[in-house]
């Protein structure tokens, strides 16, 4: 096989450019896709780290095409396949169904939780990548990321206008980390945070972790993101991966001041560009990386809200103009959540744009309805759902195993 020749500046944009360009090849459409990280407990011992190898002998056929997979610690990660509002949220539901059913029947419970409440970090998979991955980040965050957050990833299509929806994710990223924040708790105690599993990701290599700058020209923010983002590792012969710990970035590697013995190949910018976790990340279409693991009532609102904020230009323009004096509050987002008025407010505007839009998406009247039981319950008093769960742990000794092994759903 030839070897890839070496890359420079104008190969790092070209590759940039394409990652606004629609993956299917057209206009970009209207789809969604899913995946849904999920914590698994025993239910007759909680603080037991179930093994993978148990979980997936556990697991039926999937009827939806949901794709199986696990992080490093042992989560469990449903990947529902890309589809229209209704259907995506159908097929994934039918098949976290089935997934919660069977590991019931094994004594198992897939709870959704941004952050292990319960358990410290421990990895279970040691694959090269993840090993160097853990030689780069470091304790104690490194290992709380990698084995013990989950979130709701939504991937949105990028449609004829990809600057747009760009921009649109990033605004709304405060907010909606807020309104869904949901992981306040680590070592059966609260931590401060309402967005515990945020805050782990903002004490990680900000090079990597950071919000991309959203500006008129996606490219060239995507672009510079790549180049200035530290190098966590290169891959050398056959699956073997080094940690790069000397601070250098790709944008020194592509001078020739990074790892020594060889220049930077397109592959290698291709594999960097896995290593970076901003919160919204363009790969031929958005993944919405920013929000919590959430309960089985309330993922679909994540999808539905997020989808319509962005995809649908009417609501988008009611929730942008809410969502523009928020659009530096990350911190408070985590830390807070609705307890802070202005993202409070901001969400109530966001919830009702929505809401508007949805019967206009065929979202129809279930999902609207969760949509509007969740506004109800949580925006409208300024109540994250991370405020039920810190209920959860003061009602008393045995709560929070209680509320794990039963799935996380009450």
């Amino acid at each position: 096989m030839t070897a890839r020749p070496p890359i420079g500046p104008d190969d790092v944009a070209a590759f940039a450019r394409d990652c606004f360009r629609p993956s299917g090849g057209g206009s970009g459409g209207e789809r969604v896709g899913v995946e849904l990280e999920l914590l698994v407990y025993d239910r007759a011992e909680p603080e037991r780290y179930v093994p993978v190898d148990e979980v997936a002998r556990a697991l039926p056929a999937l009827p939806g095409g949901s794709r199986v997979t696990f992080e490093p610690g042992g989560q469990l990660e449903l990947s529902g396949p890309a589809g229209t509002l209704p259907g995506a949220v159908a097929a994934l539901d039918t098949d976290l169904g089935l997934v919660r059913d069977a590991l019931a029947a094994a004594g198992l419970a897939a709870a959704g939780v941004g952050l292990d409440p319960l358990r410290p970090p421990r990895r279970q998979l040691r694959l090269p990548r993840y090993d160097a991955m853990a030689g780069f980040l470091g304790a104690p965050y490194g290992p709380l990321m990698m084995c013990s957050t989950a979130s709701v990833q939504i991937n949105l299509d990028l449609g004829e206008r990809p600057h747009e929806r760009w921009e649109r994710a990033h605004l709304l990223g405060p907010v909606l980390a807020a309104a869904f924040a949901h992981s306040p708790v680590s070592a059966g105690r609260p931590t401060g945070w309402t967005s515990g599993r945020q805050a782990v990701w903002d004490h990680l290599d900000r090079t990597r972790t950071a919000p991309v700058r959203a500006t008129a020209d996606p490219v060239a923010d995507w672009t510079d993101y790549l180049l200035d983002a530290r190098l966590m590792l290169v891959r050398e012969d056959g699956e073997r991966c080094r940690p790069v710990r000397d601070g250098s970035t790709f944008r020194d590697w592509l001078g020739g001041g990074g790892p020594a013995g060889r220049r930077p190949t397109l592959d290698d910018l291709a594999y960097h560009a896995t290593t970076v976790f901003p919160p919204v990340r363009p790969r031929g279409w958005l993944e919405v990386r920013y929000l919590d693991a959430q309960r089985p009532a309330y993922w679909p609102v994540c999808v539905a809200v997020t989808y319509a904020l962005v995809m649908d230009d009417r609501a988008a323009g009611a929730a942008l103009s809410a969502a523009e004096p928020c659009r530096d509050l990350w911190t408070a987002a985590a830390r807070c959540g609705l307890a802070e008025p202005r993202l409070a407010r901001a969400a109530e505007a966001c919830f009702r744009a929505a809401l508007e839009a949805l019967p206009c998406l065929d979202a129809g009247p279930a999902l609207t309805g969760e949509v509007a039981a969740f506004a109800d319950r949580h925006v409208s008093p300024g109540r994250s759902p991370a405020a039920d769960l810190i209920d959860v742990v003061t009602t008393g000794p045995g709560r929070l195993a209680a509320w794990l092994t039963e799935g996380g759903h009450r």
